[in-house]
């Protein structure tokens, strides 16, 4: 099934100056703040702000430095193996960290 783009889109919208933010989900245990960071970067993007959730570090917040960096992280990223049965799950926030 195919979902059109701009249902994908974070609010800000294509070649907006704006950043975007994400939810990571379903992390595993171990995985640590540094660890998204080398992870959410590797595709050239510039990760400008993150946090994570106390209450069981299985989500955090991730700010991007574009919406054209974001977009591809989440292409890049949505369902990305993470190890120890853990598949990374990638969505657009408006939650501001």
């Amino acid at each position: 099934m195919s979902v059109p783009l701009q249902r994908c889109w974070p609010t800000a919208g294509p070649g907006s100056s704006s950043d975007a933010r994400f939810w990571p989900r379903l992390l595993r245990p171990s995985i640590t703040e540094e660890d998204l960071k080398v992870l959410f970067s590797s595709n050239g993007g510039v990760v400008k702000g993150f946090k994570f959730f106390q209450k069981d570090r299985k989500m955090a917040l991730i700010q991007m430095g574009s919406v054209e960096e974001a977009v591809q992280a989440l292409i890049d990223l949505h369902n990305h193996d993470l190890g120890e049965n853990h598949h990374l799950r990638v969505s657009f926030s408006k939650s501001t960290i």
